[in-house]
């Protein structure tokens, strides 16, 4: 019972991480979460343990936890690494997919074109998450997928200053749709192209902001 309720619990931060509902810095309070959650602080704090683990969270002095800080260098090498793999699982998922996975992912893009009007940052980040994990889980390979999630984790917290600019929140939805299109006409090729657009045009929008935040700090 004890070990189904740390699951149960790991995978909900895993989830709130996946789909940016941390931010990067901000520290979790184990009698907080425990206290949200009506349960004891001993499952959540084994839950956290985990995930520090996994690099997704730190550990700091007073056994709290916090959500790493990005940093320029840290985002680049993890950019690297998912415009690679990314783009493999998304041209290994097409023709994989099956009319129940399409149908989600046509959900998602319907549900995250209303939360971009609605300016609802949560709901986006949620669908988009799903959106994405959908896709790359149909890739039939589960190192791979394993991979990118661990990456995912890392960097998910950071997808919530996609919605600082509002000029930019208008393309938030372009390549998924150019990927779904693609995936629907069973061409992987072109639906790598879109999803690694997607990661390169945002990618670099968050880099920018990486580097104004460097800028900022050195000028004190």
């Amino acid at each position: 019972m004890a070990e189904n309720l740390q699951e149960q619990l790991y995978q909900r931060l895993r989830e709130g991480l996946l789909a940016g509902q941390f931010k990067p810095g901000e520290r979790l309070k184990i009698r907080d979460l425990a206290a949200a959650w009506g349960t004891s602080p001993m499952p959540v704090r084994a839950a956290l343990q985990r995930l520090v683990a996994e690099g997704a969270l730190e550990g700091e002095p007073q056994r709290s936890v916090r959500v790493p800080p990005m940093t320029r260098e840290r985002f680049k090498h993890i950019f690297q690494v998912r415009m690679a793999l990314e783009g493999m699982a998304v041209e290994a998922a097409a023709g994989q997919l099956s009319r129940d996975e399409l149908d989600v992912l046509r959900g998602c893009m319907e549900r995250m074109d209303i939360a971009i009007e609605q300016r609802d940052v949560q709901g986006y980040l949620t669908d988009n998450s799903r959106f994405h994990r959908v896709l790359y889980g149909a890739c039939g390979n589960p190192i791979l997928l394993r991979t990118i999630e661990t990456l995912w984790l890392q960097v998910g917290p950071f997808f919530n200053r996609l919605f600082t600019e509002a000029d930019l929140s208008l393309r938030l939805n372009d390549f998924h749709e150019d990927a779904f299109k693609a995936l629907q006409a069973g061409d992987g090729k072109a639906a790598r192209v879109a999803i690694e657009q997607d990661l390169s045009y945002f990618g670099q929008f968050l880099l920018n902001l990486l580097e104004l935040d460097f800028a900022q700090a050195r000028s004190g």
